[in-house]
C-alpha cells in the first residue's frame, strides 16, 4: 500500500532485499572404522541448511515521537487505564501510565480525549496476498492441492504485495500485522508468514523481522473431500490421520539422519516438517470438531511436536479444559456457523466459554471483509460470552485480537501489547472499539504514522489501484 506522493517516495526506500563418504576400495568389502588407517580423513559433514533463504528486509517507515493524552488505553494483556497516557519514540513504546506521568521533552502532544488506544490489532489467520482482491483465477494461488500433503510449499512465494485488501486492512480495521497461510484443501498445506502491514514493494519487505514461521495443516471435511472426489486417498477422517501419522513417521526418520552428520539427500518438504520437530516452526491447524482435535493433540504427542492453534474451532467450547492443559489457542470466530456439516454444532458462546475455561481465544478472520472489522467481531463474542453470564472485560475482549494472535504466533515479545520497549503498533480509535460506531483515528506501524482519517495523504494507495476508479476510497 501506498500513498500517491509522500508514500511512493518512502517505498523507494524499502530495501530489496559437496559430502562425501569414505569409500571401500575396488575388490574389497565395506571398510569398518577399525580397518581404516590412523591418518585417513573423516567423512565431510553435510552442508549447513540456510534456514531462511527469503530473509526479510522490512525497514519500518520514519515516525517521530509522539504522546497521546487523556485517552482510555486498553494495553493489550487485559489492563486498562482511563485518563491515561502512552507514548513511543524510535519505533518503540517508550512509557505509559496515568495522567501524572511525566512526557518527555520535544515529543508531539496528541490529546485523546473522547478516543481509545490499543495495540495494533493483529490477524492470525488471513489469505491476503495469497487470495487477493480482485478475486480472480489468476490471483488465486492460496491452495497447491495437487496432493494432500504439500510441506514443501511456502504461502510467502504467492503473495502479492499490491493487494489492495492490505490497505482496507490498516484503514478500516486497525491491522498492524498479519498472518498469511495456506488453504485448507490439504492435510499439510505447507508454511506460512507473519507480515507487518506496511507497503513494499516484494513479500521480504513486508515479512516481520523475527517473526517464526508457521505450518499450515488442516483436518476434517476438506481433505478428504478434495482427495476423496478424485478417488485417491484421504476419503475418509481415518485415512487423514492415517496419512498424516505416516509422514510424521518419514519426518522423524528425515531428522534423525539430517542429525546423524552422514550425507542425505535434501527434501524441502521434510525440512519444514523436521522444523517442526525442532519446534522452530509453529503448527496451525484448520480444525472444526473437538473430537478431532483432541485426535490432533494426541498425534501431537506421539510424534513430538506441539500444535500452537487450532483455527476456525467451532467445537472448542466442548473441550476447553483439555485446550488449556495443553496450551493450544483457539482462533474462532464471532458467529459463523452451519454453512457444512462440520461446523453444524457452533455456537456464538464459543469464544466466551473458552475465556472462562481459562483457554487461550483467538478471533480471526478467513476473510478479505471481515479483517477489516475483528474489533466488532471480538465485540460479538464477548456480548454473548455476557449474555451467558460471563463476567468478561472489555479489555479481555481486546486481548482477543491483539495479545493472544501474537502470542499464537510467536511474535509476542515484540508486539501486541503496550509495553515499553515493544513496537509501536497501535490504533487510535474515534470511541471504544468495540463499538459498532468505531473506526481507526489513526494508525502506527513501528511509530510511523500509516493512517490518518484526517489527512487524505496518508490514506494509503497500492499501485495496483493508482489511476483507477475509487482510488483513495477506504471503504
Amino acid at each position: 500500500m501506498k500513498h500517491a506522493s509522500r508514500w511512493s517516495l518512502l517505498a523507494a526506500s524499502v530495501a530489496l532485499g559437496a559430502c562425501s563418504n569414505i569409500a571401500a576400495k575396488d575388490g574389497e568389502g565395506p571398510q569398518t572404522a577399525s580397518s581404516v588407517k590412523a591418518d585417513a580423513k573423516p567423512a565431510d559433514k553435510p552442508a549447513a541448511i540456510n534456514k531462511d533463504p527469503f530473509p526479510s528486509t522490512y525497514k519500518s517507515y520514519p515516525g517521530g515521537a509522539t504522546a497521546i493524552r487523556n485517552v482510555t488505553i486498553f494495553d493489550g494483556e487485559g489492563g486498562r487505564i482511563d485518563n491515561g497516557v502512552v507514548f513511543f519514540e524510535n519505533g518503540k513504546i517508550s512509557g505509559m501510565g496515568g495522567a501524572d506521568i511525566v512526557i518527555p521533552t520535544g515529543m508531539t502532544i496528541i490529546d485523546g480525549a473522547g478516543k481509545y488506544v490499543t495495540p495494533g490489532i493483529i490477524d492470525i489467520h488471513s489469505h491476503l496476498g495469497n487470495y487477493p482482491s480482485p478475486g480472480v483465477e489468476a490471483h488465486s494461488d492460496g491452495n497447491e492441492a495437487t496432493s494432500p500433503t504439500t510441506p514443501e510449499v511456502w504461502a510467502e512465494h504467492s503473495v502479492w504485495p499490491q493487494d489492495p485488501g492490505f490497505s482496507r486492512a490498516l484503514a478500516n480495521g486497525g491491522i498492524t500485522s498479519l498472518q498469511i497461510l495456506p488453504g485448507s484443501a490439504n492435510l499439510m498445506g505447507g508454511r506460512s508468514v507473519t507480515l507487518k502491514n506496511v507497503y513494499a514493494r516484494t513479500v521480504q519487505g513486508m515479512k516481520f523481522p523475527g517473526a517464526p514461521y508457521g505450518f499450515k495443516m488442516a483436518c476434517g471435511e476438506n481433505p478428504k473431500r478434495v482427495y476423496g472426489g478424485r478417488g485417491r486417498a484421504p476419503s475418509t477422517r481415518m485415512g487423514n490421520v492415517a496419512l498424516n501419522r505416516q509422514t510424521w513417521a518419514k519426518a522423524q526418520e528425515y531428522r534423525k539422519k539430517r542429525d546423524s552428520g552422514k550425507e542425505y539427500s535434501r527434501d524441502i518438504g521434510m525440512d519444514t516438517l523436521a522444523g517442526v520437530l525442532d519446534g522452530d516452526i509453529l503448527v496451525h491447524n484448520h480444525c472444526y470438531r473437538a473430537d478431532e482435535m483432541a485426535l490432533v493433540i494426541d498425534m501431537a504427542k506421539e510424534f513430538g511436536y506441539k500444535v500452537s492453534t487450532f483455527h476456525h474451532a467451532v467445537e472448542s467450547y466442548k473441550i476447553g479444559d483439555l485446550l488449556k492443559e495443553n496450551g493450544v489457542c483457539s482462533a474462532v470466530w464471532a458467529d459463523w456457523w452451519g454453512f457444512k456439516m462440520e461446523a453444524y454444532d457452533a455456537i456464538p458462546e464459543n469464544a466466551g466459554i473458552l475465556q472462562n475455561a481459562g483457554a487461550c481465544v483467538v478471533i480471526h478472520s478467513d476473510d478479505e471483509n471481515q479483517i477489516q472489522r475483528l474489533n466488532q467481531e471480538a465485540a460479538k463474542a464477548l456480548s454473548d460470552g455476557r449474555r451467558l453470564g460471563f463476567d468478561i472485560s472489555d479489555a479481555a475482549a481486546i486481548q482477543w485480537i491483539t495479545f493472544n494472535p501474537a502470542k499464537a504466533m510467536g511474535i509476542d515479545k515484540m508486539t501486541g501489547s503496550l509495553k515499553a520497549g515493544k513496537m509501536a503498533d497501535l490504533v487510535l480509535w474515534n470511541g471504544n472499539p468495540l463499538s459498532v460506531y468505531a473506526r481507526p483515528d489513526k494508525v502506527w506501524v513501528d511509530g510511523a504514522l500509516l493512517f490518518d482519517a484526517a489527512d487524505a495523504k496518508r490514506r494509503p494507495v497500492s499501485d495496483f489501484e493508482l489511476g483507477q476508479p475509487g482510488e483513495g476510497d477506504v471503504k
